[in-house]
C-alpha cells in the first residue's frame, strides 16, 4: 500500500502539469458539450460560449445596461476549478500500473468530461442567477425552486463531483471478478 501511495504522489505533479498547461486542449470537449447543452436547454439565456486559455465565457442575452446601449452580460468560469479530477485519475491509475493503463486513460476522460461540463454550466447559471445584480438576475426569469436547485447544482459542480467521480471511477476500473480489493491489489504488485 505504501509504494502505491508514493507512486501515486510522484505520478501527480507531471499529472498536473500537462492537465494545466494543456487545458485549453484537453478540455474542449468538455467546452462544445455546454455549448451544446447552452443550445438545447437555455438557448433563451446563452447566446454563446468560447474559450480563451482555460476560461470559458457564456456570452447571455441578458442586457447589461440601457437598452440603447446595447450590451450584453458576459460570465467567465476558470475550467480548472471543475476539471482537477483528470489528473487525478491519471495519476491513479498510472500508480496502480495497470497493463491496460491507456485504455483506461481514455475511458476516464470520457467519463469525466461530462461532469466537468457540469460544474461549468453550473457556475455560469450561479453567476446569472444567484450571485449577480438583482436587476439581471430577475432577467434570467429563475423562479425560487429554480435558483436553489441551480444552487445545489453548483455545490455538487464545484465541491463533490471533481474530487468524487475520478476515485469512485478509478476503483471501478481496477474492479475485477475475484481480484478483491483494487488498493490492495495496486499497493501489492511488485516493482
Amino acid at each position: 500500500m505504501g509504494r502505491f501511495v508514493l507512486r501515486c504522489l510522484l505520478w501527480l505533479p507531471p499529472a498536473f502539469a500537462l492537465w494545466y498547461f494543456a487545458a485549453p486542449l484537453l478540455l474542449a470537449p468538455s467546452v462544445w458539450l455546454a455549448q451544446g447543452l447552452c443550445a438545447l436547454g437555455f438557448s433563451d439565456l446563452v447566446r454563446g460560449v468560447t474559450i480563451s486559455g482555460s476560461t470559458v465565457t457564456f456570452v447571455t442575452r441578458i442586457g447589461a445596461g440601457p437598452a440603447a446601449a446595447g450590451g450584453v452580460v458576459t460570465v467567465d468560469v476558470n475550467l480548472l476549478l471543475y476539471s482537477f479530477g483528470l489528473p487525478l485519475y491519471a495519476a491513479l491509475t498510472l500508480a496502480s500500473r495497470n497493463p491496460r493503463w491507456k485504455r483506461l486513460l481514455a475511458i476516464g476522460y470520457a467519463v469525466l468530461l461530462p461532469f466537468v461540463t457540469w460544474g461549468l454550466v453550473a457556475d455560469m447559471l450561479k453567476n446569472i442567477a444567484i450571485t449577480s445584480d438583482p436587476a439581471i438576475a430577475s432577467q434570467a426569469g429563475f423562479s425560487g425552486w429554480q435558483r436553489e436547485a441551480i444552487a445545489l447544482a453548483y455545490q455538487l459542480g464545484s465541491l463533490i463531483l471533481p474530487a468524487v467521480v475520478p476515485v469512485v471511477l478509478w476503483v471501478a476500473t481496477q474492479l475485477r471478478p475475484g481480484a478483491g480489493s483494487p488498493i490492495a491489489a495496486a499497493g501489492g504488485r511488485s516493482g
